[in-house]
């Protein structure tokens, strides 16, 4: 009888540009500082544990993800590069234009993962004063257009509310004649709507496999893949990856945590107030027996943690596969080692989880 094949989950890890990598979740990120031969080594050892790609988060906080990633296509083979990006700070075509070059440097390596920008005071930074969802309009208009030069429509002329281009032309195009995937960030309405109209994989930061569910029931049923991200601390028992964590935990910056509640009254988007509301909600700072939120005060909506032995949290992963969830891009403290042991001791189980649900027809 043959047997249908059911895709695995996608498992993506985020790059810490910023140093933060290093740092547990009361204390400060390492700021003013980049460090090329850290990050290359990194990004090295994730292509060689299998990692499917790499986030490169894009902030006023971070260096630009850009020329990082073109130095990064010259270091690797295989490992994919996420780009994540804003739209309004480059135009449409110029920015397709950086796109296509990277596709031919990274050898069709590369992800867009389109953020409409979570603040009004760092979006004013870069002389943008437009709001949530106008942001999202723009971000359509964007997208429209990268599809069109993705597609051949070229010249290209767009008249529209945001962009307004005349005969647009590019001799590069994107490597393969293809365009890269694209990832939506955003827990809104109009994040999922963009998500559906312009994405192929709509991501929002963590919950417990029936809040992903339920949110994402739309998506899913348009066909679009869903996936989350958060962080995740997995030891060999239950025992030990609590104890590591009451460790991490100790010793709260203060400073630091008022620093982050000053900056979320300036937010304005739906997915960071979610994580905040999740954790305001949690029992005891547990959304679940395996999602703690206590971090969330101190690193804002990607701090959701998943938490426990190997097994639990393969086990814990595929529920969240049955619930539909495709997708994780993750984090650790620190970021290194725990991508390390994920992917060396809860990858191989949830590989066998997936083989052992291998339906027949």
């Amino acid at each position: 009888m043959r047997r249908t094949t059911v895709e695995p989950l996608r498992i993506h890890w985020d790059v810490p540009t910023d140093g933060g990598g290093q740092a547990k979740p009361t204390e400060k990120y390492k700021l003013g500082a980049l460090d090329m031969g850290e990050i290359t080594d990194f990004v090295k050892e994730a292509e060689e544990l299998g990692v499917d790609s790499l986030l490169f988060g894009i902030g006023h906080y971070l260096p630009d993800p850009v020329p990082i990633i073109a130095a990064l296509t010259q270091q690797t083979e295989r490992v994919k590069f996420m780009l994540a990006y804003r739209p309004g700070l480059l135009s449409p075509t110029l920015f397709t234009q950086i796109v296509n070059t990277l596709s031919w440097m990274s050898d069709d390596r590369l992800a867009l993962n389109v953020v409409a920008g979570i603040s009004v005071a760092e979006q004013a930074g870069y002389g943008d004063f437009l709001d949530h969802d106008q942001r999202y309009a723009r971000a359509g208009e964007f997208l429209h257009i990268l599809r069109e030069f993705w597609e051949g429509e070229v010249p290209q002329t767009f008249d529209g509310h945001h962009y307004t281009i005349k005969d647009a032309e590019l001799h590069l195009g994107y490597k393969g004649g293809k365009r890269p995937e694209i990832y939506i960030s955003g827990a809104s309405e109009v994040a999922q709507q963009t998500a559906l109209s312009y994405g192929d994989c709509w991501m929002r930061y963590g919950d417990t496999p029936e809040g992903m569910r339920q949110a994402s029931l739309p998506l899913i049923e348009g066909g679009c893949r869903v996936g989350t991200r958060m962080h995740v601390l997995a030891r060999e028992t239950r025992e030990e990856a609590l104890a590591e964590l009451a460790e991490l935990m100790g010793d709260p910056d203060v400073e630091h945590e008022a620093w982050i509640r000053e900056f979320v009254k300036n937010v304005d988007s739906e997915a960071v107030k979610t994580s905040f509301r999740l954790a305001d909600q949690a029992s005891g700072k547990w959304l679940s027996p395996y999602i703690y939120t206590g971090a969330v005060p101190y690193r804002g909506g990607p701090a959701l943690c998943l938490v426990g032995s190997y097994q639990e949290v393969a086990d814990y992963l595929f529920q969240y596969k049955l619930a539909g969830i495709s997708e994780f891009i993750f984090s650790g403290w620190p970021t290194r080692p725990e991508m390390r042991t994920f992917f060396t001791h809860v990858v191989p189980l949830i590989r066998e989880l997936e083989r052992n649900a291998q339906p027949q027809s």
